[in-house]
């Protein structure tokens, strides 16, 4: 999928929406209280890089193919030079692993392009 002199493009920040589909996606995980105050960390969060490899490894998901629609909306974005989201990650420290609270999707179609690509993300 990776052509020569391409880049993928990101905004500076997570698109507003982003937020309230993490938060839902917390509260399966967590109680509404813990899952808001996740949420709030992740606002104030710097954003941060790391690279989609590690951050599959870190989570332990297994990785959606191409066939996936939204993998291949967010692949298409990326060939056609369109900006993605930073991605919202939440340590889970008495697990030991990462959670992707928001951007699974995109965070697929990137591993895809090219799984050594560093992604912006906020992590909390």
């Amino acid at each position: 999928m990776k052509t020569e002199n391409s880049k993928i493009k990101w905004l500076d920040q997570p698109e507003e929406h982003n937020y309230p589909a993490a938060l839902s996606y917390l509260c399966l995980i967590y109680n509404e209280e813990k899952a808001s105050l996740l949420i709030k960390h992740l606002r104030k969060a710097p954003i941060t890089q790391f690279k989609a490899k590690d951050i599959f490894r870190a989570s332990r998901l297994s990785l959606l193919g191409v066939s996936n629609q939204h993998v291949k909306k967010n692949l298409k974005k990326i060939t056609n030079g369109k900006h993605l989201s930073p991605i919202l990650l939440v340590r889970d420290e008495k697990n030991g692993n990462v959670i992707i609270a928001d951007g699974y999707h995109r965070m697929c179609a990137v591993y895809e392009y090219d799984e050594d690509i560093i992604l912006p993300c906020k992590i909390a």
